[in-house]
């Protein structure tokens, strides 16, 4: 049977009050995409808002283009799925084997206290279903709880954009909080490398990456969980 996997993209394009725009990561959604495609498995992309998922402009400069990035510049088919995502309120844990946040800023002013996500996760991790998020992704698992009425993440290792990789990208003054940070409130086991390594770790059902970099192999632990 043909695996599903959704992947749930950020609506919010505006870059704090800087008057720049954001949205998601390109490099993060296109080579989860394209392993998941490769793999054959199913993928359905949804956003709160639905519809076009705006991307971060800065992610299509030259520096940052990959062979995942330039696959999706050619793919009229991929492009067509960002430019009508599904809503997010309309979906259903059971219509799925997992989930997958790619990141870029955006996640972190709608997806951290979306209630639409926040019940989505919850209930993939009650089914025993894995989620993975990659970089500012990991925002969207700081206000889900399991039901004892502990944060999710409390006691587990998890990573996502670092403090000093924020810092180097100079927009600590602009986000709304630091993802580092607030991971470790929530009681967190965060781990790290050093800025702009490959790193993901996985904790039971959750699968986490710290950045851009990151967002193959947590495409691949997914994948991985859900043949198992």
């Amino acid at each position: 049977m043909t695996k599903k996997i959704l992947m749930v993209l950020t609506s919010h394009d505006e870059l704090g009050n800087t008057g720049q725009k954001t949205g998601f990561w390109v490099e993060e959604f296109a080579a989860p995409y394209y392993a998941f495609i490769d793999a054959g498995v199913e993928v359905t992309l949804a956003t709160p808002k639905g519809g076009q998922a705006p991307i971060d402009p800065t992610s299509t400069l030259a520096d940052f283009q990959t062979t995942a990035t330039k696959r999706y510049d050619a793919d009229d088919t991929a492009q067509a799925k960002i430019a009508s995502t599904v809503t997010l309120s309309s979906l259903n844990e059971s219509a799925f084997d997992g989930v997958f946040y790619p990141g870029g800023h955006g996640p972190l002013w709608d997806l951290t206290d979306n209630t639409d996500s926040i019940t989505l996760i919850e209930s993939f991790l009650k089914a025993g279903k894995a989620v993975a998020t990659v970089c500012h992704a990991s925002a969207a698992l700081l206000n889900v709880k399991q039901a004892s009425g502990h944060f999710a993440i409390k006691g587990k290792a998890v990573t996502g954009f670092t403090n000093s990789e924020e810092e180097a990208v100079q927009l600590t003054a602009v986000v709304p909080f630091l993802l580092e940070d607030e991971l470790i409130k929530r009681g967190g086991e965060y781990q790290k490398s050093h800025d702009w390594h490959a790193f993901v770790v996985q904790d039971g059902l959750i699968i986490t990456g710290q950045n851009p970099a990151s967002s193959a192999l947590a495409a691949e632990k997914l994948l991985a969980q859900l043949s198992a």
